[in-house]
Parts: structure tokens; C-alpha cells; sequence
């Protein structure tokens, strides 16, 4: 059952990476040859969650690019899985990033929800690397708030609150879209955010890319398609 009156919200703000962008597959396209080359077998699963842990164990206390973040978590794969990395894999997240797709409901999506809200990026990321991403995403965002503008990363509220006072309007009349409980739903929550909860990783065991984490959004969907569906029936057409 929907439990948000869509009518009520002129901004929408998205996570990016991992409800737009399907980093867990772009994760993996990166890390996956290296580990090869070394002849380490390991799963997809255990791969994401070992990222998980280094990606947030580097946001942690004073802020470093996410270029730095990223070569911080392949130090740390490669401390973990007994490795020496070469400098070009040291750097592999950083320049495959650039080459990381959206999902495929992604960019038809914000098309259909730009006609009737204002779209806002709310991401962890450096803005030289979102601009390779917003090309794939090919939709004009109003605002695009990043952790490198606000100097610090999600779940901080400062990215939320920060957000809020450039977008100038009601708390009430954003909404937060994002598939990570861990960075999006629960700091939004606090924020005096509605938030949606893209589940993408539905029928998947683990929490994938990101730690674990429970909260109640205000409605949870699989993919963006179906965020569009229920707008589209439960206010006006976009």
C-alpha cells in the first residue's frame, strides 16, 4: 500500500550510485579481473561486502576525496586477501567508474518523473567523476549535491541538511529516493525526509555494496519503473 500522497512533493533527490547507476555490477567488472590475476577465488557476495566495510571505514572521520576513498578500499582488498597491488590497481575503481551504467529502467524514468518533479542528485562522489555518470543518466538535474561540495559523506546529516538549504523549499516537499538504508533511508529519515526504498537487491541475499541497516521508508519499490507506475497511479499523469 502506497503510503505517500505524491501530490505534496516539487523535488525529488536520488541517491545515485546503486539506485541509478548499478554499481554493484561496475564493483565487480573492476575488482574481479584483478583478484584473477592474483588467483583468488572469492564470491560476488563476499566481494561486495568486503567492499562495504573498507568504503565506509574510509568515509569515516576527516574527508578525503572519493577518488582517495576508492584506492583506500583496494588497499584494504588487498591487505585482506594477501596481495601487492600495481598502481593501475590501485587506481582500477577509479577509472572504471567513468564506465559504470545505469540500470536499465534508469534513465527513462527520470525522463517520465522530470515532467512533473524537480530532480536533485544527493551523492557520495567527486563531481569530475559524477559528470562522466550524469552523461549515461542524460537528464539535467536541478541541484547535484556532492561530498566533495559538502566535505563530508552519507549517512552524515550534513549532506541532508545541506541539500535541503540549497534546493529552498519545505522539507515536507522532498522526497528521497535511494536504495541504501545504510547511507540513504535512515539519515534522511532524520532529516525530515519521506524517503522511497529502491530495493534492488530484492530476492538477493545480504545487503550487497553497502552495510547492513533496517528502517521503514515510505514505501519500498524494486526499481524506478515501478516508483513510476505508483505515481502514475496515485496522482496525475506525468
Amino acid at each position: 500500500m502506497v503510503k505517500i500522497s505524491f501530490n505534496k512533493f516539487k523535488v525529488l533527490a536520488f541517491d545515485c550510485y546503486g539506485t541509478l547507476i548499478d554499481w554493484e555490477s561496475g564493483i565487480l567488472s573492476a575488482l574481479k579481473p584483478v583478484l584473477k590475476k592474483h588467483k583468488i577465488r572469492i564470491g560476488n557476495k563476499q566481494i561486495l561486502e568486503l567492499y562495504a566495510e573498507l568504503e565506509s571505514k574510509a568515509e569515516k572521520g576527516r574527508y578525503i576525496p572519493y577518488k582517495n576513498v576508492l584506492r583506500e578500499v583496494m588497499r584494504g582488498i588487498s591487505k585482506n586477501l594477501g596481495f601487492e597491488p600495481s598502481s593501475s590497481e590501485l587506481n582500477c575503481l577509479v577509472d572504471s567508474l567513468k564506465n559504470w551504467k545505469p540500470f536499465p529502467d534508469t534513465v527513462e524514468a527520470l525522463q517520465k518523473l522530470k515532467k512533473r518533479f524537480k530532480p536533485v542528485i544527493i551523492s557520495n562522489i567527486d563531481d569530475d567523476l559524477f559528470a562522466f555518470s550524469a552523461k549515461h543518466l542524460k537528464v539535467k538535474f536541478d541541484y547535484i549535491i556532492t561530498a566533495k561540495q559538502v566535505k563530508s559523506y552519507k549517512p552524515s546529516l550534513n549532506n541532508f541538511k545541506t541539500a535541503i538549504k540549497r534546493i529552498g523549499v519545505s522539507s515536507k516537499e522532498i522526497l528521497h529516493v535511494a536504495q541504501s538504508i545504510y547511507h540513504d533511508i535512515i539519515p534522511a529519515k532524520k532529516a525530515g525526509l519521506a524517503t522511497v526504498w529502491v530495493n534492488r537487491r530484492k530476492g538477493k541475499k545480504g545487503f550487497g555494496a553497502t552495510l547492513p541497516a533496517r528502517s521503514k521508508p515510505n514505501l519500498e519499490v524494486p526499481d524506478l519503473k515501478t516508483l513510476v507506475s505508483f505515481i502514475e497511479s496515485n496522482s496525475k499523469s506525468l
